[in-house]
């Protein structure tokens, strides 16, 4: 069996792409339990680009191990602020992490904007060995609300409205977010290209 680490210590992140990538025959552990304590510091101007600097650093402290890589970097697009947060998403309001916060300061500089139009974006990396990288993006469109809604989920998500299931991202249950969410859109790609690789082998 394929190992593949996950290079994040977001636990949220880490649980949704388990979740996802059940049942393919590929052993997915995080960097957590593969005993490493590391934050890889973002310099890419662009999802794809954090995703890879991510997983590159990563690799090369498991490339004699025969480890596969994968890292991810997501985040929300608002039409109306230019495509912010964007790359910052999980740092706008200034301290990484704080949803709470980061919920406010978006709502705040949405309150008079009548487009509400916004979209998640992931980019993953995948990479397998030093020959081989695959690069995959996934995107979910939807609106952003005057409020937050919901218990679940993390991040922007009790903000991010789903027009066709009439509710947010916070308001639905792991399953159903997963099967609909810019990660699973990503994974999937993902999962298409890992096959293409490994029946051309």
């Amino acid at each position: 069996m394929k190992k593949l680490i996950i290079a994040s210590n977001n636990k949220n992140k880490i649980k949704e792409i388990k979740e996802i990538l059940d049942g393919l025959n590929i052993d997915v552990i995080s960097l957590k339990e593969a005993g490493i304590d590391i934050e890889v510091e973002e310099t890419g101007d662009t999802f794809i680009e954090n995703a890879y600097i991510k997983a590159l650093e990563i690799f090369k402290l498991f490339k004699e191990d025969n480890y596969m890589v994968l890292a991810d970097d997501s985040g929300l697009s608002v039409e109306a602020l230019g495509g912010q947060p964007g790359i910052y998403s999980a740092r706008f309001a200034g301290e990484h992490g704080n949803d709470k916060k980061n919920n406010e300061k978006l709502l705040n500089m949405m309150k008079d904007v009548e487009n509400r139009k916004g979209k998640f974006i992931c980019a993953m990396v995948l990479i397998i060995d030093e020959n081989n990288t695959i690069k995959v993006q996934g995107e979910v469109e939807g609106v952003i609300g005057y409020e937050e809604k919901g218990i679940h989920g993390f991040g922007y998500d009790p903000l991010f409205c789903y027009p066709e299931y009439n509710m947010t991202f916070g308001e639905m249950e792991g399953n159903l977010k997963n099967n609909i969410s810019h990660r699973r859109r990503a994974l999937n790609e993902l999962e298409k290209k890992i096959k293409e690789y490994f029946q051309g082998e």
